[in-house]
């Protein structure tokens, strides 16, 4: 089986290594994020594996679940450095950004100096995004796609790695603005919190009622993150996984021969939605310890990277059907 290969000039050998040692650095993430993240294995792996990809996420769920404990937890292990924003109505793109403030020299001359934002930084937590103006959620746009921002017609440039990971809360909507489709497109997934299991719940209760309560420690820098999400891009992908991806992304859009997506959707994911799901199924080949992504790596990545970048039509919306579902009858077709 053939296979695509970014960079053909790496050995075997040398890859192997490579992914070696980055699988011993994810498994030190990984126990270093579970002391303080009790149960949601899936919500911590798709979030990693997002992070991994070099991309950004959005968590959705109800109050109470850890996301923002998950945020700091992963700006600690990680070693990066994290801001965290609360989205409000009034908060205006200079709160996000930064501004230009007039200053005075000795000699009496006057000049502005650009004091930066809180986006500045290497993991930035939008809590709450969808309670801001769609003026204030636009101010991400230019952040998230091309790393810099625009004040004043300058140029200032972020710090690398740059990631953002946004919550929403599902219940609330009476005084939120909805994302935009091209913000939604941004996020490599939107990655869903549901409740922990029983046992993760009775842990919870254990834990963090006590005197003392589990922190996190730093186990990796954010140039070793750096070093690892250029190895997940030099990974192989085998042609049978770049075909199963075209033809699950394709098949969601009408138009393209699929009945019950022209009678479902009305539209679908472009091209980004293909460039998510091959750089995710890498990363999460990775996490898993191995060196190429499989089919099984598209099926379980399918739901998080395509239900944000889909729309239902009213009549699939009068039936009761979710985006899920669409996307459930999708994979199965693989």
């Amino acid at each position: 089986m053939s296979v695509v290969i970014k960079d053909p000039s790496i050995g075997e050998k040398e890859m192997i290594a490579d992914a070696e040692k980055a699988l011993g650095d994810i498994a030190r993430v990984r126990d270093g994020i579970g002391r303080v993240i009790y149960g949601q294995e899936s919500v911590i792996e798709r979030t990693l594996v997002a992070l991994l990809a070099g991309g950004h996420a959005l968590l959705v769920g109800v109050p109470g679940l850890a996301k923002t404990k998950l945020v700091e937890t992963l700006g600690i292990v990680l070693g990066m450095d994290s801001r965290r924003v609360q989205f409000t109505p009034d908060l205006m793109p200079s709160d996000i950004l930064g501004s230009e403030v007039m200053e005075q020299d000795e000699n009496g001359r006057r000049s502005f100096r650009f004091i930066p934002g809180p986006i500045f930084a290497q993991l930035l937590m939008a809590d709450e995004i969808n309670r801001a103006s769609p003026r204030t959620q636009s101010a991400l746009l230019q952040s998230m796609q091309e790393y810099h921002v625009t004040v004043a017609g300058a140029r200032h440039d972020l710090p690398a790695p740059f990631h953002v990971l946004a919550t929403q809360n599902p219940l609330e909507q009476e005084g939120t603005y909805p994302l935009p489709e091209a913000q939604l497109d941004r996020f490599l997934m939107q990655i869903d919190i549901l409740y922990p299991d029983i046992e993760a719940e009775r842990r919870i209760l254990l834990e963090t009622t006590g005197v003392e309560e589990a922190k996190a420690a730093n186990v990796l820098t954010p140039e070793r993150l750096k070093e690892i999400q250029r190895l997940i891009r030099r990974m192989p992908v085998p042609e049978s996984v770049v075909e199963a991806i075209l033809s699950l992304v394709r098949s969601a859009r009408p138009g393209q021969g699929n009945a019950d997506t022209d009678k479902h959707v009305a539209w679908g994911p472009g091209p980004r939605a293909s460039q998510a799901l091959t750089l995710c199924a890498r990363a999460r080949a990775l996490y898993d310890g191995r060196l190429a992504p499989s089919i099984d790596d598209i099926k379980a990545l399918a739901e998080p990277v395509l239900q944000h970048r889909m729309a239902l039509t009213f009549a699939a919306r009068a039936e009761g059907m979710s985006v899920r579902d669409v996307v459930a009858r999708l994979v199965k077709g693989i």
